[in-house]
């Protein structure tokens, strides 16, 4: 017998119908003959080429990357190990950045006694006025007043720091700035911008218990370090704090690898405590929930110190423990020598200042006289 076309359906099913038949069986059933049918209404799926290994191993989803969770997760994966050359930016511009912070404390300081002195007797005639003039009635503006003028000098000066923090916290909960706060307000040394988020990211944090508890604990210090350092004094540190840690961090992690986006005013924060331990290492101390343990600051200084080196070594990532021993270094080290190196010899800078502006007055009152 010859085979049968595979392109005539019907005759295939005739013919075996005849052979059924023929062979004295019972007659088949029509859905029998149905699947003796070649099947020509669907077409056969032309065979994928095969994936190569690499393509295959990146488009295979890998283990999820560890991440701090006080941190926001980033937008962008990193484009690879960066250079160590990289470093060499952010160094000039620790040391730049620095410079110009003390300088311009030390002109700041200089206006400001100089407008103290200028000021006393029109501010005393401002107060005799004020006790002749009606008072406002408003008790909101009254309380603000009584609140503000009960404290310290210290907590005035960090009061535009926290407010700062608060800022930059609520611009964090907008979806469509979370991009450009990445960029500008984290710290990473395989970032695209590597400058200003060193000073950016002090003002930056994405978790609100976070941000609390560096709040916090500027607001605690912040009278015992400004009475140590003077309101112009510890602006310029804190700044410059906050820029040295970062770059403290970035070396951390190129020596390590992990590179691992930043933010918080941590360094900052462990420069003010490093220095007001230091200068006072018997102050008593205590735990912010537990306030009935007490301890030396001295005591709280070494612990805290040794609980980042052993982060750092061991690579704990829920802290940035490079940017705390950072800070709390260069705020040990500020108080013992920085102070007489670096504001003690303002000096020149001030008379300088003084001179340029004194010739400028003089030529205005000169030019007004003609």
């Amino acid at each position: 017998m010859s085979p049968a076309c595979p392109g005539s359906a019907r005759a295939g099913a005739n013919m075996a119908w005849r052979c059924w038949a023929r062979a004295g069986g019972p007659r088949p059933h029509r859905l029998a003959l149905l699947l003796l049918q070649p099947r020509r209404g669907f077409r056969r799926a032309r065979p994928r080429p095969e994936e190569p290994p690499a393509a295959a191993a990146e488009a295979r989803p890998g283990p999820p990357l560890p991440r701090r969770s006080l941190c926001p997760p980033s937008p962008t994966a990193a484009a690879g190990r960066p250079s160590p050359r990289r470093l060499v930016k952010p160094l000039l511009f620790a040391v730049g950045f620095t410079g110009s912070a003390f300088g311009s404390a030390a002109i700041w300081q200089y206006e400001s006694l100089k407008s103290r002195v200028q000021t006393y007797f029109e501010e005393a005639r401002a107060d005799w006025m004020d006790k002749m003039r009606p008072q406002k009635r408003g008790e909101f503006r009254k309380q603000v007043n009584s609140w503000w003028n009960n404290l310290t000098e210290g907590q005035r000066t960090v009061t535009g720091i926290i407010a700062a923090n608060v800022f930059v916290f609520c611009l964090w909960r907008l979806p469509g700035m979370r991009r450009f706060m990445f960029t500008y307000f984290t710290s990473n040394p395989s970032s695209r911008a590597l400058c200003s988020p060193m000073l950016l990211s002090t003002f930056s944090h994405f978790s609100l218990f976070h941000m609390a508890a560096n709040m916090y604990v500027l607001w605690s210090f912040s009278s015992s370090i400004v009475s140590l350092l003077g309101c112009e004094q510890f602006i310029a540190v804190y700044l410059s704090a906050g820029v040295i840690s970062t770059f403290v961090s970035y070396v951390a992690k190129m020596a390590t690898g992990r590179f691992e986006p930043s933010l918080g005013a941590s360094g900052a924060i462990m420069t003010v405590l490093a220095a007001v331990c230091t200068k006072m290492p018997e102050a008593k101390l205590a735990i912010i929930l537990l306030p009935m343990f007490t301890f030396t600051a001295g005591s709280a200084l070494k612990a805290i110190i040794a609980f980042d080196t052993a982060g750092l070594v061991l690579g704990w990532r829920l802290f940035d423990h490079a940017a705390h021993l950072g800070g709390a270094l260069f705020g040990m080290w500020y108080v013992t020598y920085g102070h007489e190196l670096i504001w003690k010899n303002r000096e020149p800078l001030v008379k300088a200042w003084h001179e340029m502006r004194t010739k400028n007055t003089g030529k205005g009152g000169g030019g007004r006289s003609n």
